[in-house]
């Protein structure tokens, strides 16, 4: 998951807000920040901030957070450059200054693919006896109980975890290898 951390100081603390790309917003896909609470996300109490000051979103062409102004008048900083019409991209380090409230990029991290990692490849037993290959394990899947954490098979997820009788709708899949010695 795409995530981008701000921090700035605010009524003489520290915060700081992490903002993920899918989370849900008033706007789906974008992040607001001003001092309206009912078309903000991300509300401040800065006079000096607008009402609705800009937005954060992931583009995903670029690969990276960026910032819109949403505001013809009292525009925002990124790096000291002011932001009228076009988006500026954000990364670690990044100030942005709406009005006097100054927000530095804590941290970004962005998900990536796991290259370079193979894929798992689960063949039949009698794919492999067809092929003139011993099967080492035989491989199965089960689901991992949230509450008490034994596997259960497949088949026992509408009936719930056998041992302790929770529903495994929300367990996590595990792959099972068994000796076929």
């Amino acid at each position: 998951m795409h995530k981008l951390t701000l921090e700035w100081h605010e009524a003489g603390q520290l915060r700081r807000e992490t903002i993920h790309h899918e989370q849900r917003s008033k706007y789906p896909g974008t992040v607001r920040l001003g001092r309206d609470p009912v078309r903000c996300d991300l509300v401040f109490s800065d006079p000096t901030v607008s009402g609705l000051h800009v937005e954060i979103f992931f583009n995903p062409s670029t690969q990276a957070f960026a910032l819109r102004n949403l505001r013809p008048t009292n525009p925002p900083l990124v790096d000291g450059q002011p932001i009228s019409q076009e988006e500026a991209p954000l990364s670690q380090g990044s100030t942005i200054h709406l009005g006097q409230l100054a927000l530095t990029v804590a941290a970004v991290s962005l998900a990536v693919p796991n290259k370079g990692i193979p894929p798992t490849i689960l063949v039949s037993p009698q794919a492999l006896a067809a092929a003139n290959q011993p099967a080492p394990d035989v491989v199965s899947y089960g689901l991992q109980c949230p509450n008490c954490g034994r596997v259960a098979p497949y088949e026992r997820m509408d009936l719930g975890c056998q041992w302790c009788g929770v529903s495994l709708a929300a367990a996590a899949s595990i792959l099972i290898t068994h000796n076929s010695n």
